[in-house]
């Protein structure tokens, strides 16, 4: 049986769930916000540019970024999530960083570091695409040298149908084949700085896909924008 309609109500296939966001949002970090994208929440909060230690991790000709993705025990849609490091979330991180480094210029902070803490209080698929956001953000928040913020979503298919910001029940959907496909772009450019995939997906799909989901991720980044400026009014 195909995919007719959308498991939480929304009436389009490439409809996004409600967006929320806010900047400034910690106190005593450099930089801080909110991403909301349905239920999936996201915190990020920046410390930096301080110096790095030990020194022998230091780059005499630039800084560097880290980033740390965390999910809170209880945040899941599914089981109740494992405290501490565990593969996942040190995937999830690297990919983080990837994702971010081509819009920033650390050049100016030599052997120093930006650390990049993502925290979810709560998820329902998306996650790593609601951290990106909240992380671009908050970077730009800290005042950090950055050429254009970075937008992401989750675009894929459901059965027979290609969908936008896929939830958790589109995820586990058991009806047909499942594609979820993260992705991050740089909006003034159109280039993509995050690419994965889970799932089966043809050729013909996936182009479609993200032709699909670049148009979206401009609502994505007109939010990210929206509350950037709106801190500073």
């Amino acid at each position: 049986m195909a995919y007719t309609k959308r498991i939480d109500g929304r009436k389009k296939f490439d409809e996004l769930r409600p967006i929320s966001a806010k900047t400034g949002i910690i106190q005593r970090a450099n930089g801080s916000a909110m991403f909301q994208i349905g239920k999936t929440v996201a915190y990020a909060a920046v410390y930096g540019p301080r110096e790095l230690h030990p020194k022998f991790m230091q780059n005499p000709k630039k800084g560097i970024l880290r980033c740390y993705y965390n999910m809170m025990p209880f945040s899941g849609s599914g089981d109740r999530v494992r405290p501490g490091p565990n593969r996942r979330a040190k995937e999830i991180s690297m990919v983080t960083e990837k994702s971010l480094l081509p819009v920033l210029d650390l050049e100016q902070f030599p052997n120093s570091v930006v650390d990049v803490f993502i925290e979810f209080p709560q998820t329902d698929a998306g996650s790593r695409c609601a951290g990106i956001c909240a992380a671009s953000m908050a970077l730009a928040d800290a005042g950090i040298p950055m050429k254009d913020l970075v937008s992401a979503v989750s675009v894929g298919r459901v059965d027979d149908k290609i969908v936008v910001d896929l939830d958790y029940s589109e995820e586990a959907y058991e009806g047909g084949p499942v594609a979820d496909i993260p992705m991050a772009v740089i909006p003034s450019t159109g280039n993509v700085s995050l690419l994965q995939m889970d799932g089966e997906i043809s050729k013909e799909m996936l182009i479609e896909a993200l032709e699909i989901g670049k148009k979206k991720l401009a609502e994505i980044h007109d939010a990210q924008r929206k509350a950037l400026k709106e801190k500073y009014k």
